[in-house]
């Protein structure tokens, strides 16, 4: 009886040894295989140039934006966060319907309703950044995020309140007064610039911002500034108004930023003075080359500018 109990423990303990490498020495489940990643998908482009309609991949659209918006000399690693980035800014743009509703297509190639596109530029580093970063894009909370991107930030970030004066919906992930260097490598005109814009322009602009005529302009201050020091209200004579909008109104080329270090009026022209060139919200160009040119890669450089976000592969 007891050389039989000593069979039984012992193949017991043989099968309970079969399950355990059946399922692993803890007993647990293998683990789940990853969820399949979905299809490429395929998009119609409005050609603003010659009012045509295309189809393109996304991928081959992605790769004319990317040449379009940064350097095509630029590192590797820059290019491919470039294209993170714009690949985001083409789904959530395509998401929202808006220019399904001016052009009857997913996107355009006008800036101002989509990003801007160049396939003519379109070389080597562009196509190896696009192929790196294949089907990539930035998510808050499962959500696509807003993928802004400003050529210079002057060496300091803005929040998309001041930079943007945007308030459609809450941006957590974007880093405000994030510090990069950009100024060390930027071009010259990016460093320190100024402009001077007669005062009748800017009295037409502040109308048509406030829908108030400021009457003859005499003075003007900063009336507040953002996290970063950008100018977030102007005030124009008796009139206050927006600096993204003030900026926008006269020219985003002449007034080149909102990072102002003086303002001020002299001989009928309201002289601007700043260093940076765009909004200055979500990820510097200049800033992300000088990261890639330190050996970043893409990933780094956008969590660098962006907080709490997923980089996510929605294709293979």
């Amino acid at each position: 009886m007891y050389m039989y109990r000593k069979l039984l423990v012992k193949t017991g303990l043989l099968l309970l040894a079969v399950f355990m490498l059946s399922t692993g020495c803890t007993g647990m489940q293998p683990a789940p295989k990853p969820a399949p990643q979905g299809e490429e998908p395929s998009i119609s482009v409005f050609i603003n140039e010659t009012g045509e309609k295309k189809n393109l991949k996304l991928e081959d659209y992605i790769q004319g934006v990317v040449a379009a918006e940064m350097d095509t000399g630029w590192p590797v690693n820059a290019l491919a966060a470039q294209a993170i980035l714009v690949r985001t800014f083409a789904m959530k743009n395509i998401e929202s319907g808006r220019v399904k509703k001016l052009h009857g297509t997913d996107v355009s190639t006008n800036e101002k309703e989509s990003q801007a596109y160049d396939p003519s530029k379109i070389n080597d580093n562009v196509r190896e950044a696009v192929k790196q970063t294949r089907g990539q894009v930035v998510t808050y909370k499962g959500d696509y995020i807003n993928a802004w991107f400003s050529a210079c930030d002057g060496g300091i970030s803005a929040t998309a309140d001041e930079g943007l004066a945007y308030k459609e919906e809450s941006t957590p992930y974007i880093k405000g007064s994030v510090k990069d260097g950009c100024l060390a490598i930027t071009k010259p005109e990016n460093k320190a610039w100024e402009a001077k814009i007669p005062l009748d322009q800017v009295r037409n602009a502040v109308q048509k911002i406030t829908g108030k005529d400021p009457g003859s302009i005499t003075t003007v201050a900063v009336q507040k500034k953002g996290p970063s020091g950008r100018a977030e209200q102007i005030k124009v004579g008796e009139a206050v108004v927006g600096g993204p909008a003030l900026r926008k109104a006269l020219g985003s080329e002449r007034v080149r930023s909102t990072l102002l270090s003086e303002i001020s009026i002299d001989n009928g022209m309201m002289i601007f003075s700043g260093k940076g060139f765009g909004h200055g919200v979500g990820m510097c160009q200049w800033g992300a080359k000088l990261m890639a040119e330190k050996g970043k890669s893409a990933e780094e450089i956008i969590k660098f500018y962006f907080k709490d976000i997923k980089i996510e592969k929605k294709w293979s």
